[in-house]
């Protein structure tokens, strides 16, 4: 069964002629042309990846983005816009976007980017060996729900915070570098930068360790990467 994709795009030269790429390339696409019919396209009909303008008639892109993830759709979410500022590329990422590209663009390259979401999202899906719920020092973690029972709350989880918590317990025990959480969690370059990962880190120590200055579970090589533990570890100090 082909992958499906709404595209929402209010100019009808654009979307006519992306449909017609994105279905030579094998995909089925359907398009919307404002932003409420997106919100309604994307939670009634659950598409497998939203390429999404952000000047739309309605409500813009984002506000599309920021109502389907508040009522709990994960659907990946490209951007493709003329606005080009980082303000508005940062934007529409901490609002649940998952790439973000301007406009004029490349058609080959929105395609190499529309299979790389659909990688990750499959890569995501699949059942890691230590199951869909991950436990570790007090911790329950349900990647399918996207939420986490701690000590003494329970957590809602961002995508993101799932699926790099998701590639460090994969790996437990190995040195995982920003290159390759980069490519697992992000899957491209001008967006993140290194310290959206420091801050993603920080966020899931905040969740999970009793002590985030002090981590026993989620541990930073400084210079390499970071490390899952699902038991309790000291912390390694700095190489000199």
């Amino acid at each position: 069964m082909p992958e499906r994709i709404l595209l929402v795009e209010d100019e009808a030269h654009i979307a006519q002629g992306l449909k017609l790429n994105l279905e030579s390339e094998g995909f089925a696409v359907c398009i919307a042309d404002d932003g409420r019919k997106a919100i309604e396209r994307i939670l009634r009909d659950e598409p497998d990846l939203v390429v999404l303008d952000v000047e739309l008639p309605g409500l813009s892109g984002f506000e599309v983005c920021d109502r389907v993830r508040h009522d709990g759709s994960r659907v990946p979410i490209l951007f493709l816009t003329v606005r080009d500022s980082e303000d508005d590329r940062i934007r529409g990422l901490e609002l649940g976007g998952d790439d973000y590209m301007t406009k004029p663009f490349s058609v080959r390259e929105l395609i190499q980017r529309i299979r790389a979401m659909l990688r990750r999202g499959s890569w995501y899906q699949e059942t890691p060996r230590h199951g869909n719920v991950l436990e570790f020092g007090g911790n329950r973690v349900d990647f399918r729900a996207y939420k986490a029972r701690t000590s003494d709350s329970e957590v809602i989880l961002t995508q993101k915070e799932c699926m790099l918590l998701k590639l460090l317990a994969e790996g437990e025990g190995r040195v995982i570098g920003r290159d390759e959480i980069l490519d697992r969690v992000w899957g491209y370059d001008r967006y993140p930068s290194s310290r959206t990962i420091d801050n993603l880190i920080l966020r899931l120590r905040k969740h999970f360790e009793a002590d985030p200055k002090n981590p026993k579970h989620i541990h930073t090589l400084y210079g390499a990467g970071y490390r899952f533990t699902s038991a309790p570890t000291p912390a390694e100090p700095p190489s000199r």
